[in-house]
């Protein structure tokens, strides 16, 4: 099981190119990659896109991508003949307004930014690839191991969290059965202080509390829950990423508290259905992070 907040960092080189990749990981309900690269790799995109889907199947993932020559790299100076043109023909009008000679010095073509430039500006993306691809590789395998990670403690709290719900299922258990006869002793006693002194054995109190007892049992919905849990567990094991079973578990067994609940008609055992909502939420809120 994993979780689907991460973090990733992978360098590579080639005698050409320095590739850097980082890779984020948040939550989401679909997987969604988003890449940051410089334009001359767009064409890698796809292949960027299928590394990370191989490795995630849930959460946004935010993938950055920088790109630099080598140390050592060869590379021409460019001149931007259309810039060093116009700075010249600037120093021209500049003599003419002042009425006399301004050349430019070669210092002044220098300072001026993009007249020369070193290197190559542009990135083969072909050749770039080499450096990115064991970059992404290396960032996709610290990801996914943070992500093991934060999923075996999830697993592990999951697992605690499981052992509360159950107990408080067991407790559900042991007072349920004995809800129809403070039933019948509060029938009993409403009767006798509305001065309808009937006979305990009579048919209609038995009937009575029988109907009640039929409207309070709960045992289908302890029997669901019970094997909802062993559901949970079981998705927990599996090798298939869980998060979606695990949210829809949740819901079915809210709907069993619920139900408990308002069957039940008892304070104690609304007491109890509360305390386990309230550690179920928790479970549910913990779920939204699980791929």
């Amino acid at each position: 099981m994993h979780s689907m907040t991460g973090f990733g960092r992978g360098s590579a080189a080639t005698d050409a190119w320095l590739a850097t990749v980082e890779i984020s990981a948040v939550n989401r309900k679909q997987a969604e990659v988003v890449v940051q690269a410089p334009r001359e790799l767009n064409e890698l995109d796809a292949r960027i896109r299928k590394a990370v889907l191989a490795v995630v199947s849930r959460g946004r993932i935010q993938i950055s991508i920088n790109v630099e020559q080598a140390q050592g790299a060869a590379g021409a100076f460019r001149i931007d003949s259309a810039l060093a043109l116009a700075f010249a023909n600037a120093f021209a009008e500049l003599g003419k307004t002042v009425g006399h000679s301004v050349p430019p010095a070669a210092a002044d073509y220098l300072r001026q930014p993009g007249i020369i430039s070193a290197g190559n500006s542009e990135i083969d993306a072909e050749a770039a690839w080499l450096a990115i691809e064991p970059a992404l590789t290396d960032a996709l395998t610290q990801l996914a191991a943070m992500r093991e990670r934060e999923g075996s403690d999830l697993k592990a709290d999951f697992i605690a969290r499981l052992g509360v719900l159950i107990s408080f299922v067991g407790k559900i258990e042991s007072e349920a059965p004995g809800r129809p006869l403070r039933q019948r002793e509060l029938l009993t006693k409403r009767l006798r202080e509305a001065g309808l002194d009937l006979d305990p054995a009579d048919e209609r109190v038995a009937k009575e509390i029988a109907l009640f007892a039929d409207r309070c049992d709960v045992s289908e919905e302890v029997t669901r829950l019970a094997s909802h849990f062993a559901k949970f567990r079981e998705y927990l094991d599996a090798a298939e990423p869980p998060g979606r079973a695990l949210d829809f578990l949740c819901q079915e067994l809210f709907r069993e508290f619920n139900t408990i609940g308002s069957k039940a008609n008892d304070a104690s055992i609304a007491q109890t259905i509360v305390e386990a909502k309230t550690e179920l939420e928790k479970i549910r809120e913990q779920v939204q992070n699980v791929e």
